[in-house]
């Protein structure tokens, strides 16, 4: 028996279609207070209903009044102004500010600042549209299912993963209903992700927190919903608008006349990411965002607000991380339950233990009927690759081990946790990947027609697998290479952030053991690459700055069933034993 009266949520969607039918093909904003929960819960079948119709939706549940919703607000009412032939000092600085945008964009920039064609809110009893028209709240397909084990898991994962204080403000993202033919898991699974958001929301301590979701696109290529495009557009110029350039020059008047700072930063966040991705980012693209001293610049203004530590930018930005973010996938409620609702304490210790025998080594060997490998620890500069975990990352906004170097990192964390990973110098060998791979979404692999890869050092090529899976894989590839190259045409990126993302293009990004011990097989890759007696290999980026990349595809892999030993060797040719026979060597 379903979790959910699916009978019911699709007599939801029928009804939603019915009411929006006027508006295919148009975009779409909802914005009302995050307390509601049946607006909360109704937005699953609408979203469906509007995806049906080809709309864009972009959604954000708030504490009124939200300043950066006003600020939005006022940006299209001088949008239309403009249109209209009105001259004022805003009119003149926002025809100034696209103008010179759009000698790079080539009419595209200009698209972004139209208002949606249908704006909704909510009252108590029902949506309320700025279209003459009310919807009834849709929420009898849903049912709380283990809802107190989620509450209790929710608040385990702000206190030991984030470690929130009251005084915080926090974003929770959540993922939108696609329509059937665009989603390949049950759907079950996505609603599922509704009642983890929810409970995340109301387990989180802070007294500042809102929740987001816009409709996602099947393509990095694709062109990004629009009100998401602007107001990354707004976010990522206002944290540039110091800059001395000309175009955030005019951004910087236009700010001050619209008190555009209104538009802020969270300063942690939490997102459920389902599958597809945001699209593409206009202004990342075609012009970037500079950092403070105009060494190096970024494609999004995610970059800026967590200045990850294995960005090359990062080391080269003045400006410390506005925010952490910890993120989970689509995953069913009971395993998301089963791997989250942990001592991540003590899961750490098992990570800590893992690190410090990596450290003692020179390197890593994986020896089985099937899966053998040679991965390298130190650069022929006799510089070390440095071991992490992924367990509870996100406590402090920068990142303890990059700060003793003098780089204000930020901090990011994988919900389940458990993993001790690294980026390897160096691999040799040939893995079967058994269990999942990440692309744009998890696909299953199993140990009768397995993903096999070839690792030549610093390259890997694909030896066999299942022909949808490599085709796939091959075609996300190509995206990331087009994308590259378009960000190379047009100079948004420092030519040697370019080169370095070519010349890791077909590296090996991550070596990873995994050590959660609750974590148990699913079709999800978050939640398979955790689990213990299993380890996972990522094609693409890295963790290091010089590794970095356009794309990062985990494949996972079943040690137990291969009974993988995993051993590193030390200078004096010591073994330091991390998995025997698939099974953790540590305890």
């Amino acid at each position: 028996m379903s979790k959910y009266n699916l009978k019911e949520f699709n007599k939801a969607v029928k009804y939603y279609e019915m009411q929006l039918k006027r508006y295919k093909e148009k975009t779409i904003f909802i914005v009302f207070e995050a307390t509601n929960e049946q607006a909360y819960f109704s937005l699953a079948p609408l979203s469906r209903a509007a995806h049906n119709l080809k709309c864009d939706l972009n959604v954000s549940l708030i504490q009124k009044p939200s300043k950066p919703i006003q600020a939005m607000l006022e940006v299209w009412d001088a949008y239309e102004q403009l249109q209209a032939g009105v001259k004022s000092h805003v009119t003149k600085a926002l025809r100034e500010f696209i103008g010179l945008v759009e000698k790079k964009a080539k009419g595209e920039f200009t698209n972004i600042f139209k208002r949606p064609a249908l704006m909704i809110d909510a009252n108590d009893d029902c949506f309320v549209t700025n279209g003459g028209f009310d919807m009834l709240f849709q929420t009898q397909w849903f049912r709380k299912y283990k809802w107190n084990e989620l509450m209790q898991t929710s608040r385990v994962v702000w206190k030991q993963v984030l470690d929130l204080k009251l005084s915080e403000r926090v974003g929770i993202g959540f993922d939108l209903i696609a329509r059937a033919e665009d989603i390949k898991d049950p759907l079950e699974d996505y609603l599922d992700s509704y009642a983890i958001a929810r409970t995340m929301y109301l387990g989180c301590p802070a007294k500042k927190k809102t929740m987001k979701s816009a409709t996602h696109r099947k393509s990095m290529l694709a062109k990004g919903e629009r009100i998401g495009e602007l107001s990354a557009t707004l976010l990522g110029c206002e944290l540039s608008k110091d800059i001395n350039e000309p175009i955030f020059r005019k951004f910087k008047i236009l700010s001050r006349l619209l008190k555009l700072d209104r538009i802020g930063t969270n300063d942690a966040s939490f997102f459920v990411s389902g599958e597809g991705y945001g699209g593409k980012h206009l202004f990342g693209e075609k012009i970037g965002y500079p950092t403070p001293n105009r060494k190096s610049r970024w494609d999004s203004p995610g970059g800026i607000v967590y200045q990850l530590p294995w960005y090359p930018q990062t080391k080269l930005d003045s400006r410390p991380p506005f925010a952490r973010v910890a993120f989970t996938s689509t995953v069913p409620i009971d395993k998301y339950v089963e791997s989250c609702n942990i001592d991540w304490m003590k899961m750490k210790r098992i990570d800590d233990k893992l690190i410090a025998l990596v450290n003692k080594s020179e390197k890593i060997f994986v020896e089985s009927k099937k899966t053998n490998l040679e991965v390298g620890l130190v650069g022929k500069n006799g510089q070390r690759r440095m071991p992490l975990n992924s367990d509870v990352d996100t406590r402090t906004k920068l990142d303890p081990l990059y700060l003793k170097k003098g780089i204000k990192a930020g901090t990011m964390a994988n919900v389940p946790g458990g993993e001790m990973f690294f980026t390897p110098e160096y691999i040799k060998g040939t893995f079967y990947g058994d269990v999942v791979i990440s692309i744009d979404k998890s696909h299953v692999l199993n140990s009768k027609d397995p993903l096999v890869i070839k690792c030549m050092g610093n390259k890997y090529d694909i030896v066999r697998g299942p022909k949808k899976v490599i085709a796939q894989l091959k075609k996300k590839r190509n995206e990331s290479m087009k994308m590259l190259k378009l960000q190379e045409k047009s100079k948004s990126l420092p030519k040697e952030i370019i080169a370095l993302k070519k010349s890791n293009f077909l590296n090996i990004g991550e070596f990873a053991i995994n050590t959660n011990p609750r974590a148990s097989l699913c079709n999800y890759l978050i939640v398979n690459e955790k689990i213990a007696g299993m380890m996972h290999i990522a094609l693409g980026s890295g963790f290091e700055p010089d590794r970095a990349g356009l794309y990062h595809y985990d494949v996972v892999i079943n040690a137990k069933e291969q009974k993988l030993d995993i051993y590193g060797v030390g200078k004096k040719g010591e073994k330091h034993w991390l998995m025997k026979k698939g099974k953790l060597a540590v305890k």
